[in-house]
């Protein structure tokens, strides 16, 4: 192997000296400049065991860097300030973030920027060198929960479909299912998300440093995603069938935990000794450094440059906080008042001693409002959640926002949907419906049918997303962030259910709008 020419083998330590201390502080700078969303993350990492992970990540990803130190020796660090039209976007999702209170984008966002400062400080490629633990710093963003419902429903349908190719009859009611030994349900924790996180982690990290070719690293993270999906849904068939079999006295406690993650680590255990199987040789630093030798002897920016380039970064990423205090202006103050009519048009009077004892959970609402209303022998229920001064503990769009929670002892939501219905006047809207079951059955209240609908910027939306860029328009607009979720619901399931809410809606639309719009123009501090 042929010696490097020493101006290529020694490049000057002031220019490293003078870029990573420019680095640093454009870090420090950042983390200062949206320090509540640095907190934030940090704060769902402690809390969440799902994210707990994420601790690891920093020092992992600084180790991962240091492991690339003699091949970095070799390489000029040199500003790159067109890196600097990347940051734009990433501003932008991180302003779009924090107007929607959408935890995931700013995260997200902040991360990136992080990232983004390398490239711009130390060049493209001192980052090609050390890419992979750069994009490792990802898994500090504590997203993947938007997974949950999808897969709790696989879950439960792999757990019916094996019970009863095993020959055990099972009555199933959305999440929740019924064998001869007792009822179980599929909540949160047996999604299986917290594996899915774990492996996908574990198994990038174990793709990098065991391949050095891109085709086995990408496997190897597919087979790190696959398998603990299915391993999850054998693990929830497995607790079931352990309960089963001995009469609900083991997996119904604690063990259920433990036997989950003991059979996790078994077949994630397994997942990396077959895979050591077509494990690489490491690429040696000085294969590394010979195919960055032209890079190395190209001229290094001026440290003005370097200087300027991260003024400019930090300005840039900055300049979401400014357009966020024009924005904080124009929302509207006070608290807003929110109260239900005793009549509503087309003869609906209140009668709320005979409503169904069920409210659905909406966090942190300004103003909240229900009642139960009859015309004849019909009835429906009306329910408002005002929204005003959102934020990331109290936003109309919510996943914490449900008809029902997974382990309510009273009520579970056995289907949902999007359906556009065609109201009595011509107009067609459309409704997120869901059918909701007691759990006392015959014994206990009717089901329930619910229409959801969002009032967000004056416009009627089913969507959670359009619901989110709608009020986005609305603050950047200069018209508030007030918005209300609409919720109207009837006895029964099917067409006479469905007949009764129609029929309210079609009378009485207008006159809900009419009501928010005037929540909406009265501020009381």
């Amino acid at each position: 192997m042929s010696a490097l020419p020493a101006e290529i083998a020694r490049p000057t330590s002031s220019r490293w000296t003078a870029a990573l201390l420019s680095l640093g502080l454009l870090w420090l700078a950042i983390l200062f400049v949206y320090r509540d969303t640095a907190v934030s993350m940090v704060g769902i990492w402690y809390r969440s065991e799902t994210f707990t992970h994420a601790f690891l990540v920093p020092p992992m990803s600084a180790w991962l860097v240091w492991r690339q130190r003699d091949v970095l020796r070799l390489l000029e660090p040199r500003a790159a300030p067109w890196v600097l039209v990347a940051m734009v976007p990433v501003a932008v999702l991180w302003l779009l973030g924090d107007l929607s209170a959408v935890n995931a984008a700013t995260h997200l966002a902040l991360v990136a920027m992080l990232v983004l400062a390398v490239p711009a400080v130390l060049g493209l490629e001192v980052t090609r060198a050390i890419l992979f633990p750069l994009g490792f710093m990802f898994f500090c963003v504590p997203i993947g929960e938007f997974l949950l419902p999808v897969l709790m429903e696989y879950t439960a349908d792999f757990t019916v479909a094996a019970l009863q190719f095993t020959g055990i009859p099972v009555y199933r009611e959305g999440l929740r299912f019924v064998i001869p030994s007792g009822s179980w349900s599929v909540v949160e924790a047996c999604s299986g998300v917290r594996y899915l996180i774990a492996s996908l982690m574990v198994g990038s990290l174990f793709a990098y440093l065991n391949y050095r070719t891109m085709w086995r690293r990408w496997v190897f993270v597919g087979v790190s995603i696959v398998v603990p999906i299915i391993a999850n849904w054998l693990r929830a068939y497995m607790i079931v069938m352990i309960g089963h079999l001995s009469n609900n006295q083991l997996a119904v406690g604690v063990d259920h935990l433990v036997y989950g993650w003991v059979f996790f680590g078994i077949v994630i255990m397994l997942m990396f000794v077959i895979g050591a199987r077509w494990a690489e040789d490491p690429a040696t630093p000085d294969e590394s450094a010979a195919a960055s030798q032209r890079a190395a002897g190209s001229a290094a920016g001026s440290a003005g440059t370097l200087a300027v380039t991260a003024s400019l970064a930090l300005l840039l990423l900055a300049s979401p906080q400014g357009v966020l205090r024009a924005i904080a202006a124009a929302n509207q103050p006070g608290v807003p008042l929110v109260s239900l009519p005793a009549e509503w048009p087309g003869g609906w009077t209140r009668a709320d001693e005979a409503a169904p004892k069920w409210e659905p959970r909406f966090v942190e609402a300004r103003a909240k409002a229900q009642g139960w209303y009859r015309q004849g022998a019909d009835g429906v229920g009306v329910y408002l959640a005002y929204y005003r001064a959102q934020d990331y503990t109290s936003k109309l769009v919510s996943g914490q926002n449900v008809l029902v929670m997974s382990q309510d002892l009273y009520w579970h939501q056995v289907a949902s949907r999007a359906r556009e219905v065609s109201l009595a006047d011509g107009r067609r809207l459309v409704v997120r419906e869901a059918e909701l079951l007691a759990t006392g059955g015959a014994a206990g209240p009717p089901p329930l049918t619910v229409w959801m609908i969002y009032w967000v910027d004056d416009r009627f939306i089913a969507s959670d997303v359009r619901a989110k860029f709608a009020g986005i328009a609305g603050r950047l607009a200069g018209r508030g962030d007030d918005g209300a979720a609409l919720l109207v619901y009837a006895p029964g399931h099917g067409e006479a259910a469905e007949h009764m809410l129609n029929k309210f809606l079609s009378a009485n639309l207008g006159a809900l709008q009419g009501l928010l719009r005037a929540v909406r123009a009265d501020s009381r501090s």
